[in-house]
């Protein structure tokens, strides 16, 4: 079984991030949010580990993610949070969508 590294890097980050929000602003939307988009993704790490043709999970959080972020960046203007959130979402969007397209190579697991 090949582990999506990256996948698990950025459900790690967006929880890390709702921590983060927590600690600095005392913002308790913001920790459930990270802590739920973060598990959420979590778990589609460990689908696209087993399967990596089973990203349907990680790619509609990361669109939902990258969408409500986005909007938040176009709002605020602030680069962080929502900025950086914005652009880690679109990149994993941008990844399973190649990934679907057949641009990129997934090893069926054995």
């Amino acid at each position: 079984m090949t582990i999506d590294l990256l996948s698990f890097a950025y459900a790690a980050t967006v929880a890390t991030g709702g921590i983060i929000g927590y600690t600095k602003a005392g913002s308790i939307p913001s920790l459930g949010a990270g802590l739920l988009f973060g598990s959420i993704l979590c778990y589609g790490a460990i689908q696209t580990s087993r399967d990596p043709n089973n990203f349907g999970l990680l790619f509609g959080t990361s669109a939902a993610l990258g969408g409500l972020m986005g909007y938040r960046f176009y709002n605020s203007g602030k680069f962080m949070p929502a900025g950086i959130v914005t652009v880690l979402s679109v990149g994993m969007v941008l990844r399973f969508a190649a990934r679907s397209a057949g641009l990129l190579q997934s090893k069926p697991v054995e």
